[in-house]
């Protein structure tokens, strides 16, 4: 970008100064006026994380440019669904709109002005919950327009809105009457995807506060009826694998998350309707949400709750 942006960049950070200092070198090119910054403080349980929180934490003293930056960094570890929900419940009560990285996800440097037009451009469309880096259709091109329309929100970069977050609920009250009337056999294409969406939301339901915060966002946007912008390039690659990743290891085999970036051609072509690409979330749902991520969720989940029954009883 010629100019410094405008729009202000959420920053979520966490333990990792290696990868966080990636991302804010990006952050860094296209010098916002105004950088939050959300940081989740160390489990006392885990030896050396109160350094590395504080290593991180170090790079955001690095602004070098006209930037306001304004902190919320919490001293005792909330987890990974507190602290984000959390965090961005606090960015949105300040600013209507925002763009926001994770401390592993890298953009291409394009990413920045597709966030910023497309945020003024739908910016009063009730129709449209988020603007997302990732396209993980593996290559293919669904669209000849520059992005298109899909129900799932990626979270690997993104942009949204103070009018679509404010829905957002991390227990998910509406889930068990959502459940009952069958909802989302309406938003859903088949009985395989209901099912797996089903399980996902019964497990966060029934532990709301527990590892994730993302699918609650799903969950959000769909009671909504919104709809997310992806664009037909790869904006973003997650290189947040190895031995600090929290959701991904390094054995794992996905795809989707080790796409080489491209870059996004300006000006950018507007699709002349808003409605949802059914092939394209066909794929998602079969490639992203496969059996296999909710088995890991699952265990997650088992595990998460295990360690809480031996607290309790010693």
């Amino acid at each position: 970008m010629s100019k410094q942006l405008e729009t202000p960049i959420t920053f979520i950070i966490f333990k990792r100064p290696h990868t966080t200092a990636k991302v804010f070198e990006l952050i860094r090119q296209v010098k916002p006026k105004k950088l939050f910054v959300i940081a989740d403080g160390p489990r006392h349980d885990r030896e050396g994380e109160a350094e590395k929180c504080a290593a991180t934490r170090e790079i955001i003293e690095q602004v070098d440019w006209n930037c306001e930056v304004i902190k919320n960094y919490s001293e005792v570890n909330l987890g990974c669904a507190k602290r984000v929900s959390s965090g961005l419940d606090w960015v949105f009560s300040n600013v209507e709109e925002t763009i926001i990285l994770e401390d592993d996800c890298i953009p291409n440097i394009t990413f920045f002005q597709f966030c910023e037009e497309l945020l003024e451009k739908y910016r009063y469309d009730n129709r449209i919950t988020s603007i997302a880096a990732q396209n993980a259709q593996l290559g293919q091109k669904r669209t000849d327009y520059s992005y298109y329309f899909s129900s799932y929100s990626h979270c690997w970069g993104w942009a949204s809105w103070r009018r679509a977050w404010q829905h957002y609920d991390l227990q998910i009250k509406l889930w068990q009457e959502i459940k009952e009337s069958n909802i989302l056999n309406n938003i859903l294409f088949d009985s395989k995807a209901v099912s797996y969406w089903e399980s996902v939301f019964d497990s966060i339901y029934d532990n709301p506060t527990g590892i994730t915060w993302d699918y609650q966002w799903t969950f959000a946007c769909w009671m909504q009826g919104g709809l997310n912008i992806i664009p037909n390039v790869n904006l973003v690659k997650n290189v947040g694998l190895g031995a600090d990743s929290t959701n991904f290891n390094s054995s794992q085999d996905y795809s989707f998350i080790n796409l080489p970036t491209e870059t996004m051609e300006f000006p950018l072509q507007h699709p002349p309707y808003i409605v949802r690409n059914l092939q394209a979330d066909k794929f998602i749902q079969n490639t992203v949400y496969g059996a296999t991520r909710l088995d890991i969720f699952k265990q997650k989940l088992k595990k998460m709750l295990q360690d809480k029954k031996l607290i309790m009883h010693s």
